[in-house]
């Protein structure tokens, strides 16, 4: 695992994930409700597990879902990634807040990139990611614009259709789940048919589980590797 030393960040807010307190620092993704849907099902798969899972946190942002990962079981060790360098800067922070430095790596790159040289190839136990998904022109032109003021663009663009990274880490992941291992991922309100159809279409994953937010409406999904 990765260690860090010390570094002087400056906080601009403390919130609560899944009861866990987080510090946000720099312009970063800040942790919203449906992402606990996803945190919920990734600690189900992980707590039945009797050994000493290999977990993946893709698009990390602040860190929280790697962090409820480790604190939801002692055992399991958790790389997590991030493209830009608040959201790198910040999970590093909060690591380190929760004293998990020795089993939470944050690790900075393109989706899977950073992992190349972690020999986890077809070892992986879960794989949870809460990607950008709003499409391009609806964050720069539409009615999710303001979400910009405060926040990177790189935690909320999905390109064209909102899907883009989607894409990518249904047809990346099954390189690193071990057959019988997990993905798991958000997405945005009234994707889950583009959902299911790019997971049907990648003909490695079993029947996916939906998991609905307070208005009843798919906001996660979960499905194991065949």
């Amino acid at each position: 695992m990765q260690f860090y030393a010390p570094i002087s960040t400056e906080v601009n807010e403390t919130v609560s994930f899944l009861g866990i307190d987080l510090d946000l620092t720099g312009c970063v993704l800040r942790p919203r409700e449906e992402t606990e849907l996803l945190a919920r099902a990734a600690i189900e798969k992980i707590t039945q597990d009797q050994g000493a899972p290999l977990c993946i946190d893709m698009c990390c942002g602040a860190g929280n879902i790697a962090i409820a990962l480790a604190r939801h079981n002692e055992n399991a060790r958790i790389w997590a990634c991030d493209l830009t360098d608040d959201a790198v800067a910040t999970s590093r922070h909060n690591v380190r807040r929760h004293d998990l430095i020795q089993r939470v790596a944050v690790l900075q790159g393109d989706l899977f990139a950073p992992l190349a040289d972690a020999d986890l190839a077809g070892a992986v136990d879960l794989i949870v990611a809460n990607p950008p998904y709003i499409s391009t022109s609806r964050l720069l032109e539409g009615d999710r614009a303001e979400l910009l003021e405060n926040e990177p663009r790189e935690a909320f663009d999905g390109g064209p259709y909102g899907v883009s990274l989607h894409m990518r880490i249904i047809k990346e992941a099954p390189a690193f789940l071990r057959s019988g291992g997990w993905l798991g991922f958000e997405f945005g309100l009234g994707q889950d048919r583009q959902i299911a159809a790019l997971l049907k279409r990648a003909k490695v994953f079993a029947d996916p589980v939906w998991h609905h937010d307070g208005a009843g409406d798919a906001r996660a999904v979960i499905v194991q590797k065949l």
